[in-house]
């Protein structure tokens, strides 16, 4: 990990951008003499780890004390776009403001698109729990489809904040049964991108005993900031 800017924002956190191994990522710290404990945050699959919305979530949690980490999946925010994946970005968009089926060209696209961003996620992880201001334990918040799989397969998360979740590949819908961590998962009623009963039904395939499920009005941005202080006191009973 190769750390290339560093600056010290108003809030008192300390911003950093690195590189590993060709993944560019961003990590957020407190000021603290103890190792904080690390949330991963990541924002669905074409955004940005500088999308303002992930950058103010991040800040806040880091004023908090915990060390926030983001990273650019493949094809996504400053890596290159392969042709392929910006005309399947375009055939979703399509077919979702024209009404039509998007299933097959969800599983084509997205599907490959975790599969190639959970390793790339848990090296990182690697190399943010080797550094000595971060301690653990590991939190996730962001994508539901990501989250799901790394939720299943890295043992180091011991609690995990979702978004969304009407639109998940069908590998992530059968690994949400493995998912035994505590969860809290935020669903905007009105989200005209996320089918609200699968949503509903992702919810209860998890097979955690802990599980939360926060619901208000509006559209995929509406989002209440009060779930943002909400879903760091769900950390701050897990990860402290």
């Amino acid at each position: 990990m190769r750390f290339t800017s560093e600056q010290r924002l108003d809030d008192g956190v300390i911003e950093r951008a690195f590189t590993l191994g060709g993944i560019p990522g961003t990590l957020w710290t407190p000021e603290s003499a103890e190792p904080a404990p690390l949330i991963l945050m990541a924002h669905n699959n074409g955004l940005p780890k500088g999308e303002p919305r992930l950058v103010a979530r991040a800040r806040y949690s880091a004023a908090c004390g915990y060390a926030v980490a983001s990273i650019d999946a493949a094809g996504c925010g400053d890596r290159p776009r392969s042709a392929a994946d910006e005309q399947a970005r375009a055939e979703l968009r399509r077919a979702m403001r024209a009404g039509e089926p998007v299933d097959d060209i969800f599983e084509s696209f997205v599907g490959p698109l975790v599969e190639n961003a959970a390793p790339e996620w848990r090296t990182t992880l690697d190399a943010l729990l080797s550094l000595p201001e971060i301690g653990g334990p590991v939190g996730y918040s962001g994508w539901m489809a990501l989250g799901v799989r790394l939720a299943a397969v890295e043992p180091r998360i011991s609690a995990a904040g979702f978004f969304a979740g009407g639109f998940v590949p069908r590998a992530q819908r059968e690994e949400a049964r493995q998912v035994t961590i505590p969860l809290l998962m935020l669903l905007q009623w009105d989200d005209e991108g996320n089918p609200r009963q699968r949503a509903l039904d992702l919810f209860d395939a998890f097979g955690s005993k802990e599980k939360t499920l926060h619901a208000n009005a509006g559209g995929h941005t509406g989002t209440p900031w009060f779930e943002v202080e909400d879903g760091d006191r769900f950390f701050g009973r897990h990860l402290r």
